[in-house]
């Protein structure tokens, strides 16, 4: 349990795939060893609430969010909806990081709080480069309260 108090970025993905791209872009970046990935939306409320599994972690929020779209249990709007109408966490930044470039999907992420939208490159190279972007920005660059 103490590399859960470690992680920045909570990669939300069930494609492993995809989440293996998103982790080797992100270790470009030198984010290699604070990153958790979860396989589906319910195994990232019960990080996230510490519940289930990880009720017993210690009380730290990721910088960063990655949350995919369309999984399976609980689908990336309802985390999204979940996390951004709790207090608790609200203020922690989430990436909708999805192959999803449906104009209804993008309206209601931002009508959720998403604090961007990221449609998933298909090119490899592209994806690599654009996670990069984004990982650098939202986890090193961006600032956030010390609310956690």
């Amino acid at each position: 349990m103490d590399d859960l108090q470690q992680v920045q970025i909570l990669l939300v993905e069930d494609s492993e795939t995809d989440a293996e791209m998103t982790r080797r872009a992100l270790k470009k970046i030198g984010l290699t060893n604070e990153i958790l990935w979860l396989k589906d939306g319910q195994e990232a409320l019960d990080y996230v609430f510490r519940q289930g599994a990880f009720e017993h972690r210690v009380k730290h929020s990721p910088k960063l969010i990655l949350l995919d779209l369309k999984m399976p249990r609980v689908d990336g709007i309802e985390v999204l909806q979940q996390i951004k109408k709790s207090e608790e966490t609200r203020m922690i930044p989430v990436v909708m990081l999805t192959s999803s470039a449906e104009e209804r999907d993008i309206v209601k992420s931002y009508e959720l709080g998403v604090n961007s939208y990221l449609v998933k490159p298909v090119e490899f190279d592209q994806f690599v480069e654009e996670v990069s972007k984004v990982g650098c920005y939202w986890a090193i660059l961006n600032k956030i309260p010390q609310y956690q």
